[in-house]
């Protein structure tokens, strides 16, 4: 039976199929407001009552057919919402069936939805609206079984003044009197309740095609039919969003020379990791995420060269750092498959499902011949798995009869030899640590110790704006994130590194966002401004929250963080805004 300790519905008896919504959008009043029609099937006999996820949600019907059904909404869980309990007025038997309708509202107080005005857009001309189910968001979009151990397939016909994208294909559209039309929706391949998406726009990056051609080959045919990319406002909380049909991606990745579409690569991975094979619950989302990186960067690898993927993992290892001093070393959410129970799956949101799930398939590889052993097993995971939600688990006792079937007892022995109770279990780093070609990092480990040496000189005359010349976007992050390993560097030498290699007035987020963490950890006021403005106008949290969490710790800085988060709070989704709100003191 699946089991997911942050659901309320009652997933032992029964299962959902497939959703239909019948939306209309109301850009007034913030709500969406119409009926869900969800086909449940018992999964035992004796089943009289369906028992959903809801948060945040206005019920006004339940029914089956014309008739009118008994239902009550839960008292409120601080983390899960409320479960609406629905009494069928009957008795199903296993594999039985019924539609239930339900009519509703989502509230101002979703958390799935963020609604711009006109003017927080970068138009200025027309609101924005914009949802985000995961991790457990789509239960304050429409009543469901909001776990990723139930995968179903979904319909729509959303009514809307503006155009209407969501993750499925578009079957067509209707203009209405009223001048708004109804667009028309269907995900025949199923996905979890959390894939669920809906906005406004479209954009297209160059590689797309180029990303999809390589996964197919590396793994198994694309199964979605179309692959769209829609660029959200700057309020998107997240790098990208593996939407089947329509990644959502943050405008963060428009640097102006194509150097971070790396993303756009791990959201089509997700085609295959995470939305096709799907972790049964968020204790094992490094399933979905780990997997995902790996894919990602085998991708990068035959793109662009092994160096380049494996400079990928390089800063990827500095991530997981960051991820594990945060929480702290013993601290549970830094283990690979943390238990959630009572625990609200957006606190555990970290580098440690991508990078330590990554870094386990890594050594995996290397530990049972290579490549040439491993991407035939990455194949079949996906042809075994395809459809299905699995946990750890199922995982490792697929790993276990792929190699004995395939390449005999020989890799059975060597799996045997893996420490799987600590890279599990094991909280802080990985038990082992892989090593990754440097060929490309030696030239930005060089600079960074030559600045590092020239600390205790008044005027250094050693650098030139020729140092990172020859850089690629990626060198630079990484020299700089070498710079933020040291001892913080006195102001005259930021004044110098900025004179030269122009920091402070860059586009690409990734180095921004660095070099004003190089700067916090200083104390040098003189990038207090910009880290505000950046701060205030980009709320993917990768950015805004160690950047207002940094400023927020930095000398005369407290008070500066707290006013620019109150002063732009409508502007941060609201994952980001809960999130930053406990960053800095302002909330539980």
């Amino acid at each position: 039976m699946p089991y997911d300790p942050t659901s309320l519905s009652n997933l032992d008896e029964v299962k959902t199929n497939h959703i239909h919504l019948d939306l209309a959008v109301d850009f007034t009043a913030k709500t969406l407001t119409g009926t869900a029609e969800l086909e449940v099937e018992a999964i035992v006999d004796n089943i009289s009552k369906v028992i959903l996820d809801t948060s945040y949600i206005a019920i006004h019907s339940v029914s089956i057919g014309d008739k009118s059904l008994k239902h009550s909404l839960e008292k409120r869980h601080e983390k899960y919402g409320s479960a609406l309990t629905i009494e069928l007025g009957q008795t199903l038997r296993k594999s039985e069936k019924v539609k239930i309708i339900i009519g509703y509202a989502t509230t101002q107080e979703c958390t799935a939805c963020q609604w711009l005005e006109p003017s927080q857009t970068v138009g200025k001309k027309h609101p924005y609206l914009f949802t985000q189910c995961q991790a457990i968001h789509a239960r304050s979009l429409v009543p469901c079984q909001d776990s990723p151990s139930v995968k179903l397939t979904y319909s729509a016909n959303i009514n809307a003044p503006l155009r209407a994208v969501m993750s499925a294909v578009s079957t067509g559209e209707e203009k209405q009197n009223n001048g708004t039309t109804t667009y028309k929706f269907h995900q025949k391949t199923r996905m979890p309740s959390y894939l669920i998406a809906l906005a406004s726009a479209a954009w297209e990056f160059v590689d797309t095609e180029t990303f999809i051609r390589t996964g197919e080959e590396l793994l198994t045919p694309y199964d979605w039919g179309r692959y769209d990319l829609l660029v959200l406002p700057a309020s998107f909380p997240y790098g990208g969003m593996e939407n089947p049909c329509l990644t959502f991606v943050t405008p963060s990745l428009l640097a102006g020379d194509r150097s971070l579409v790396d993303v756009v690569a791990h959201e089509i991975a997700h085609s295959w990791m995470g939305n096709l094979v799907t972790t049964e619950n968020w204790e094992h989302f490094w399933l979905n995420e780990g997997f995902t990186v790996f894919v990602e960067r085998k991708i990068l690898g035959r793109m662009q060269g092994k160096e380049h993927s494996e400079f990928s993992a390089i800063i990827g290892r500095k991530a997981l750092v960051e991820s594990v001093e945060l929480y702290g070393k013993d601290h549970p959410f830094t283990a690979l498959r943390p238990c959630l129970r009572g625990e609200d799956p957006d606190d555990a949101f970290s580098s440690v499902p991508y990078e330590k799930g990554f870094n386990l398939l890594y050594y995996l590889e290397k530990h049972l011949g290579g490549a040439e052993v491993f991407e035939p097993y990455l194949r079949a995971h996906v042809q075994e798995f395809a459809g299905r939600s699995i946990n750890t688990d199922d995982w490792k006792a697929f790993l276990y009869s792929f190699m004995e079937k395939n390449f005999g007892q020989e890799k059975v022995d060597l799996l045997n030899k893996v420490d799987w109770e600590a890279w599990l279990a094991g909280t802080g780093m990985p038990p082992v640590e892989n090593k990754f070609d440097d060929t490309l990092a030696k030239a930005c480990n060089c600079l960074c110790k030559k600045w590092d040496e020239s600390r205790h000189v008044a005027k250094p005359t050693e650098f030139s704006s020729e140092d990172i010349k020859s850089f690629s976007s990626t060198q630079t992050v990484v020299f700089l994130e070498r710079v933020s390993e040291i001892d913080a560097l006195p102001h005259s030498h930021l004044d110098l590194m900025d004179e030269l290699y122009h920091l402070t007035e860059v586009r690409n987020c990734e180095i921004k966002f660095r070099w004003q963490m190089i700067c916090l950890k200083a104390n040098y006021e003189k990038i207090y401004p910009q880290v505000v403005d950046f701060a205030s106008t980009m709320g993917r949290m990768k950015y805004c929250r160690p950047l207002l969490r940094s400023l927020y710790h930095a000398k005369n800085g407290a008070e500066l963080a707290r006013s620019t988060f109150l002063k732009h709070k409508s502007f941060y989704h609201p994952i980001a805004a809960t999130m930053i709100a406990r960053d800095l003191g302002l909330s539980k």
